[in-house]
């Protein structure tokens, strides 16, 4: 059986800074920590968790609070998950998965249980309910999503209000002056996906300053109900040459539309989405977008969140807004807008 001092051999330190590499009990430094797990995943070593529990106040465990809603896309809310447990793996941490709907009560359980050592949120929302649970809590929080308060709590998102700017900015500069922005559906703004909004009301502004006349729609997030929204936008606005995307099914929805209509991209419309990498391989699309960060939201989150478990940050330290700015990959998906 593989023991802490085979670890301790193969990272090239001694028995005592692997097994505090190990257990968060003094400070290590990153360098020597990325060592010893990679000597732990080599020989497979897995210590005693109960014993490790006991020994140190912690777990080793971070508990991930998602919500799997019917109006979102759900392999979308995949992508932040991964984001999440590989970086929590990698820091030599398990993640707890807990999805059921009341996440208050859920938070408040696990926190009082001191089952896991810290949160980490998704889904969440302007006046998110979770967040006087948490902020009561004697573990620390990140949040992946902007609240409307944010006080007590790491955040990380996408910069949205940003992400719409940039959008018309873009299609602007090539000489587009009509667009349609689809978004998510009305029930994600109204219990709080202020996200929607944010990138909605900053395309809105911006376009109306560059004089560009923008049609917005909330869409359906699945089909067939997409692929009918997609085809009545169309229809009612012939004239546009600019379709922005911040809807995960409608980018997944758009091929089959547009080869239907006999229409290419960027021949007949100019196409921007907001999605993640990953989801662009998954289902084959051809458009430029905004990366949606979602893997990389995950891991700024659960870096934060370990640094805090870990003593690298004071419970009570300044807490970090973080916003990751919006960068269009271009995918070939935008062009002047064709001669009418």
């Amino acid at each position: 059986m593989v023991t802490i001092g085979d670890v301790a051999k193969a990272a090239g330190v001694s028995r005592s800074t692997a097994s505090y590499a190990l257990t968060g009990k003094r400070s290590i430094s990153l360098a020597v920590r990325e060592r010893v797990l990679a000597a732990v995943d080599e020989l497979g070593y897995t210590p005693n968790a109960g014993a490790r529990a006991l020994a140190t106040s912690q777990t080793r465990v971070i508990g991930l609070l998602a919500r799997f809603l019917d109006d979102e896309f759900a392999p979308a809310m995949l992508q932040y998950i991964l984001g999440v447990t590989n970086r929590a793996r990698e820091l030599g941490y398990d993640t707890l998965l807990v999805s059921e709907e009341d996440g208050v009560r859920a938070l408040a359980r696990l926190s009082a249980s001191r089952m896991v050592d810290g949160f980490v949120l998704l889904n969440v929302a302007e006046d998110d309910d979770r967040l006087p649970v948490l902020r009561a809590a004697s573990q620390p929080g990140a949040l992946v999503g902007l609240p409307g308060i944010t006080k007590g709590v790491d955040v990380f998102d996408l910069d949205f209000a940003a992400s719409g700017r940039v959008m018309v900015e873009r299609l602007h500069a090539l000489g587009h002056t009509e667009l349609i922005l689809v978004s998510q559906p009305e029930h994600v703004v109204e219990r709080g996906g202020a996200y929607v909004w944010r990138l909605a009301d900053a395309a809105m502004d911006r376009a109306q300053q560059l004089g560009v006349t923008l049609h917005h729609y909330h869409a359906s997030s699945s089909q067939p109900g997409i692929g009918r929204d997609l085809n009545r936008y169309l229809d009612r606005h012939v004239a546009a040459t600019g379709l922005l995307l911040n809807n995960e099914a409608a980018a997944a929805a758009l091929p089959r539309v547009l080869a239907d209509r006999d229409l290419e991209s960027p021949r007949d419309l100019s196409v921007i989405g907001r999605y993640s990498q990953e989801f662009a391989r998954t289902f084959s699309l051809p458009y430029s977008a905004i990366d949606s960060a979602a893997d990389e939201l995950g891991r700024r989150a659960v870096q934060q969140l370990v640094a805090r478990i870990e003593g690298g940050l004071e419970l009570n330290a300044k807490t970090v807004v973080d916003l990751i700015p919006p960068v269009i990959e271009d995918r070939g998906s935008i062009a002047p807008p064709p001669s009418r």
